[in-house]
C-alpha cells in the first residue's frame, strides 16, 4: 500500500478497532518499510490520536466518524442558522469572499440571497445552489472532482483555480478545532484545498458550533495562528474561549 493517505487511514482504522498496532506487523501487511510505518505513526501521534511505544502505538482518542452532508444538515440546525446569520453581517458590498462547502456555511449562503455587489468563490455545490438566484451575488465555482459525500469539489483543478485570486475573507467550516492541533477535517483532499483557501484570503473566519471544539480530524487544515475570527455558540467551554482569546482570535458567540 504505497498511497500515504490510504495507508494512514488504514492504520488509524486498525488502531480504533484493536486499540494498538505493531510496527513489524503493519510493515509486513502493507508491504512498506518499518521506517515508513514509524513515520506514519509519528504523524498520527502528532494529531493527538495515538501514543507511540517501542514496538508500535496505542490509541489515545478516537477521531469522530464522518457523516455525509444530509446527516450533518439535521445536526444543531438552529445553532448553525444563528452562526450563518451572524457571519453574513460581516460581508459588505464590494467584498470578494470564499465560502467553503458544508452545512454551517450553507446557512451563511442562505443569508446572502439579498446581498448586493458581492462575489463568492466556493467549492460547495450546495453553496452555489443556494446562491444561484441571488441577483446581487456573482458566484464562481472552483471546479474539480465532486466528492458526493460532502457535495464539495476538490483536487488539483480546484486548487489551481484559486491561484490567480486574492480574497477579502474565507468563511471556513471544520470537522475539528483543537487548541494544539488546529483546524482539521476528515478528508485529505478537502484539507489540502482548505489550506490553499487559507493562503488566498486576507482574513480567515471559522464557522463552527461548539461541539467541534476538542475534536481532531485525520487531516490538518491549518494552525490556529492563521485564524482571525471564530463564530460559534454559547456552549463553548471556558477552556476554549479563554484559549482562543489568548491566541488573539476574535470570538463571536451567538445564542
Amino acid at each position: 500500500m504505497r498511497n500515504t493517505r490510504q495507508r494512514r487511514e488504514r492504520i488509524l482504522q486498525m488502531l480504533v478497532k484493536h486499540g494498538s498496532v505493531h510496527v513489524a506487523h503493519l510493515a509486513e501487511s502493507m508491504d512498506v518499510s518499518t521506517v515508513t510505518i514509524r513515520a506514519d505513526l509519528a504523524q498520527i501521534e502528532s494529531q493527538g490520536l495515538a501514543k507511540r511505544n517501542h514496538g508500535g502505538a496505542t490509541l489515545v482518542r478516537t477521531p469522530p466518524l464522518e457523516q455525509d452532508i444530509h446527516q450533518k444538515d439535521s445536526l444543531n440546525s438552529s445553532l448553525k442558522e444563528s452562526i450563518g446569520a451572524r457571519a453574513a453581517q460581516l460581508i459588505r458590498a464590494g467584498d470578494n469572499v470564499i465560502i467553503d462547502s458544508g452545512t454551517t456555511t450553507m446557512t451563511l449562503a442562505r443569508h446572502l440571497r439579498h446581498a448586493e455587489g458581492v462575489t463568492v468563490m466556493t467549492n460547495g455545490l450546495n453553496i452555489a445552489w443556494e446562491l444561484a438566484n441571488a441577483t446581487g451575488v456573482e458566484v464562481m465555482l472552483t471546479g474539480g472532482l465532486l466528492r458526493k459525500q460532502s457535495l464539495s469539489f476538490q483536487g488539483a483543478q480546484a486548487e489551481a483555480s484559486l491561484t490567480s485570486y486574492s480574497f477579502d475573507a474565507l468563511f471556513l467550516g471544520v470537522d475539528g478545532l483543537d487548541l494544539q492541533f488546529g483546524l482539521s477535517t476528515h478528508h485529505e483532499g478537502e484539507a489540502s484545498l482548505n489550506h490553499r483557501m487559507v493562503e488566498r484570503a486576507r482574513k480567515v473566519i471559522v464557522l463552527t458550533d461548539a461541539s467541534k471544539f476538542g475534536r481532531v480530524g485525520l487531516h490538518r487544515i491549518a494552525q490556529l495562528e492563521c485564524v482571525h475570527t471564530i463564530i460559534t455558540d454559547s456552549s463553548i467551554s471556558p477552556e476554549y474561549s479563554q484559549g482562543l482569546l489568548r491566541l488573539g482570535i476574535e470570538l463571536i458567540v451567538v445564542d
